[in-house]
């Protein structure tokens, strides 16, 4: 899943970089309050990962701008502001959670997992659909109990698709939610590895909806 991170501090922005993306999310870093109200408008991040004490616009301010437009994106507040005023404060403020420095980075990415998955009206961890079952913690995809391997792109394409089993999600989304910058995306890619999964899961999972996208069926046709 790709994520925006926004923090100010080179050393913890770097550290929580680095680490998220070894726990298996996207991230993109930001180092600044109007960047970060700038990108969060513009990409379809799965989650946000919002210091409050940024420089040329403040996290909070950050969070008062993109809830009045509207976007319901996740976002946990991550801050040395710990008292019980300030958290109130950025919970009434659209906050989803609320974390205060210094934070355990697995921690860190269970919480994020969590804000990911309730936004989409997941109750649980382990996503099941059909045989399949895909646990994004421990990134396992097991078919009718055994263990699948995946590249890492495919079990990031299956999360996103299984995130949102039954809606059509086009290729441009599912890009989006692979891919975070500087890195290079092949034109073909998304069919690619549709392919490979289809290959690996069966056909009847991942359904194509042409000239629209791709929908993961939560149960086999006919069943």
């Amino acid at each position: 899943m790709r994520i925006l991170l926004a923090e100010d501090d080179p050393l913890l922005g770097d550290g929580l970089k680095a680490g998220l993306r070894q726990l298996g999310f996207q991230v993109d870093w930001v180092c600044d309050g109007a960047a970060a109200e700038r990108e969060l408008r513009a990409q379809p991040y799965a989650a946000a990962v919002l210091d409050l004490g940024l420089p040329r616009l403040d996290g909070l301010d950050v969070l008062t701008a993109i809830r009045r437009a509207g976007l319901s994106i996740p976002v946990l507040v991550l801050t040395a502001r710990d008292t019980v005023p300030d958290r109130i404060r950025g919970l009434d403020l659209g906050a989803d959670d609320y974390v205060i420095k210094p934070v355990d980075l697995h921690e860190l990415a269970a919480r994020l997992r969590a804000l990911i998955r309730r936004a989409h009206g997941q109750p649980h961890e382990v996503l099941t659909a059909q045989d399949i079952e895909l646990d994004p913690a421990a990134r396992v995809v097991r078919k009718s109990g055994s263990p699948v391997t995946l590249s890492t792109r495919e079990f990031d394409l299956l999360h996103a698709l299984m995130l949102s089993a039954g809606r059509v999600l086009t290729r441009e989304h599912l890009e989006q939610q692979l891919y975070s910058w500087g890195q290079e995306i092949e034109s073909n890619a998304v069919e690619v590895h549709i392919h490979n999964l289809r290959r690996k899961l069966g056909n009847t999972l991942i359904q194509t909806v042409r000239g629209v996208g791709y929908v993961l069926m939560r149960s086999a046709p006919g069943s």
